[in-house]
């Protein structure tokens, strides 16, 4: 079992988790709630990096965040350093990978709920960050944390798009589903199961919560 592997995808994940969680909040009620004209369209690029290959979405992350594009050489004079094969890249890169994976399932949740229940927020004079704090937010809840999970448990198999803006570095860009290629390259089979094993373990547990917090949201909108 590659540890130093692992605990990068933990870190990865939930780092990846975090920037998402109130990206994916403010996003998912804009597309509930307030958007109507071209929410086809935003619906649309949301759910784009399921359909994209990844190494194809890797290859144009790898040329967007690269030292010839611009924001490649604005990250290198502020930090000294390549965004690409380093771990914020990888964040960044992971982060634009899982944004249907967050906003999706919240969006769903913002939608299940009731209409009256809104309504009467306004009514009772609750302002917009009020009705959204104190009554969307605890009845979506079951979305969000669906969503969380499924970003978190996506981003610690992912490969494609990691191997291609990360690179596979040791301690830095070297992630589990990275560790399980190399050991089967090098016909470790005993390592390269045990590491697939554990992740096969995670995503079956990660599955199981997103089916049981669907339904509680399903429940809500029949």
């Amino acid at each position: 079992m590659d540890w130093t592997a692992f605990a990068l995808s933990l870190k990865l994940a939930a780092w990846t988790a975090a920037v998402l969680l109130p990206l994916g909040l403010l996003s998912a009620r804009a597309l509930a709630f307030r958007v109507r004209r071209g929410k086809g369209l935003l619906e649309a690029l949301v759910a784009l990096p399921l359909v994209l290959p990844p190494t194809v979405l890797g290859y144009y992350l790898l040329v967007g965040l690269g030292g010839d594009s611009a924001i490649g050489q604005v990250w290198t004079r502020i930090f000294g350093h390549g965004l690409v094969f380093s771990f914020e890249g990888l964040l960044l890169a992971s982060v634009l990978v899982n944004i249907p994976f967050a906003v999706q399932p919240m969006q769903r949740a913002f939608e299940a709920l009731p209409l009256d229940v809104r309504e009467a927020a306004q009514v009772s004079g609750l302002s917009p960050w009020a009705t959204f704090w104190r009554v969307e937010l605890p009845l979506a809840w079951p979305g969000v944390l669906s969503a969380l999970v499924l970003t978190f448990a996506h981003t610690m198999g992912e490969f494609g798009v990691v191997l291609m803006v990360g690179g596979g570095i040791p301690g830095e860009t070297k992630t589990i589903a990275l560790a399980i290629y190399d050991r089967t390259q090098a016909f470790d089979a005993a390592a390269a199961g045990t590491m697939s094993a554990a992740l096969l373990v995670f995503s079956i547990t990660a599955i199981v919560i997103v089916h049981a917090l669907g339904a509680r949201v399903g429940q809500r909108r029949g």
